[in-house]
């Protein structure tokens, strides 16, 4: 019997949501004799009866992958379809794409549309995908989008539990993996603007002269993060200009998964609070400029005067005060192996890429909390789970420790130092690590392992600017977040503070506003 995958609340969701469909469409789908497809069908059949402009059929020859379906505008030859059945994180996917293929209207910037409208070419798109990936609806919802914009635009969503033999095949070992008429293409988190910079060779150009045709801000905030939507929104409450450029909205709080210290909401995921941290700053005249790394920070040479910040090659920014909000990545090892073999089985993602290691064995590097958590996660999918840490004892907290003392398929190495992640040339095969307590080598055959030994700040691109950074290369900052140089605030995780967490780079982003529209006040005009 099928599974009732559309429950009373989802349903409640959904049917709130389908007037908003203004043209007919139509679920086709391609069935094979799993217990998958009868889900599916079931699925599809719930939609359907939501509204009238909602119809589904069966059609076996439709798709080559089973079960497996597209959503078509009716008459039209914009389509999008999901291989597998798009629940969990990917639920949102599939009523985007409803809503977007029945023509609701697309929400984003009509310049990044017309770019997206006037690509020129055929390209067949295939992501794999997982449904306990927070990365993953970023990159399905942005190829859905496109496709829907561009009907020379093709994207498949596969799940890949349920197309294991493919994901096999092409050895698909992270998640997303994309893929573009037939080869690799990339991997991880790809935005709108990230698949339109490389699809169109010309956008960097026009990128990097919109920048430059920019007015100088009053106060320019960069970094897209807790630290730096908070320093945007306090500056512009105070009534300054004010920009606020970054790589991707949310930061690292898009790699969280379960968010429970968050003051005033006791539980949430990283990509919901980024969402809502994005919808808050859109409240206010805040010039948001989204997809940009900075690369270089040139200080204004006089008290009062504009600071520059580069991005690329040739494009910057103007401002008489910055707040830079660039935060931190994960650290890696360095060790031999890890770069050859990242996403072929070094990761640093269990929630993403754990399912792709069911049934086997894998090692997760670092005994902190996020080593732990890491952990406890993958054992309950993969094989099992050892974790490897350099200190005499576990840094993580003792709740932690003892749910790990519970569970059987955890092991924990202490006073180990991870020194090669080997391979066979084409996936990770077992690692190598030094016993410290009596510099023994030692080996372990694990088919993934998972780096989890904290963040590196984003601070490399800051160079000659004369920033004080210590040892670590993170910023030094004041009470009032201030830097050794006049005019440039920093806040979160690329700072010195002590304690990394979401609230603390709140509280500092907006220390950090306020003392960059004091010092706009206070300052002379250069």
């Amino acid at each position: 019997m099928a599974k009732q995958l559309l429950d009373d609340n989802l349903r409640k969701q959904l049917g709130q949501l389908v007037p908003r469909i203004t043209k007919d469409i139509e679920l086709v789908y391609s069935l094979d004799e799993r217990s998958a497809s009868e889900d599916l069908e079931k699925l599809l059949q719930d939609i359907a009866e939501l509204s009238d402009k909602i119809t589904a059929r069966r059609d076996d020859d439709a798709h080559e992958r089973k079960p497996s379906f597209s959503i078509v505008r009716t008459g039209s030859d914009i389509s999008v379809a999901f291989a597998g059945i798009p629940m969990g994180h990917e639920f949102s996917s599939l009523v985007l794409a409803l809503l977007q293929v029945g023509g609701n209207p697309i929400k984003e910037d009509k310049d990044l549309i017309e770019q997206v409208e006037n690509l020129d070419g055929d390209y067949e798109f295939v992501t794999y995908m997982s449904l306990t990936c927070q990365n993953c609806p970023t990159v399905v919802q942005a190829l859905n989008t496109m496709a829907v914009l561009n009907p020379r635009i093709k994207h498949t969503a596969v799940e890949g539990s349920l197309f294991q033999d493919e994901v096999n095949e092409n050895n698909v070992l992270a998640v997303p993996t994309i893929y573009l008429n037939g080869e690799e293409f990339g991997q991880g988190r790809t935005t709108i603007e990230d698949f339109v910079r490389k699809l169109d060779s010309g956008s960097a150009a026009r990128e990097a002269k919109k920048l430059n045709e920019k007015d100088a801000y009053e106060v320019l905030v960069v970094g897209q993060g807790p630290a730096g939507a908070a320093a945007s929104i306090y500056v512009a409450r105070k009534g300054l200009s004010v920009g606020l450029i970054g790589e991707r909205f949310g930061g690292q709080v898009l790699d969280t998964n379960s968010i429970e210290n968050f003051i005033s909401v006791p539980s949430t995921e990283g990509p919901k609070l980024a969402a809502e941290f994005e919808e808050h700053v859109g409240q206010y005249d805040i010039d948001v400029v989204k997809a940009q790394a900075a690369t270089g920070l040139t200080p204004a040479t006089e008290e009062g005067g504009l600071h520059t910040v580069h991005f690329g090659d040739d494009a910057t920014l103007r401002a008489r005060a910055l707040v830079i909000a660039t935060g931190a990545q994960w650290r890696t090892l360095g060790v031999p192996g890890e770069e050859e073999y990242r996403n072929k089985g070094v990761t640093f993602c269990p929630h993403c890429d754990g399912p792709l290691f069911k049934g086997k064995s894998v090692a997760v590097i670092g005994g902190g909390n996020s080593g732990i958590e890491a952990a406890l996660d993958l054992a309950g999918v993969v094989k099992h789970v050892t974790v490897l840490e350099f200190g005499e004892a576990c840094r993580a907290d003792d709740i932690l420790m003892q749910r790990v003392e519970e569970t059987a398929n955890i092991d924990v190495i202490t006073s180990a130092a991870t020194t090669e992640i080997v391979g066979d040339g084409k996936n990770v095969t077992g690692l190598n690590y030094t016993d410290r307590t009596n510099d023994e080598s030692k080996s372990l055959d694990v088919a993934g392992v998972f780096i989890q030994i904290g963040l590196v700040p984003n601070t490399q691109w800051l160079g000659e600017s004369g920033l004080e950074l210590n040892k670590m290369g993170e910023i030094v900052v004041d009470e009032h977040n201030a830097t050794n140089v006049p005019g440039v605030y920093a806040a979160g995780d690329c700072t010195a503070v002590p304690f990394k967490q979401i609230v603390i780079a709140q509280g500092a982003g907006a220390n950090a506003a306020l003392g960059a529209w004091q010092y706009t006040v206070t300052a002379p005009k250069a």
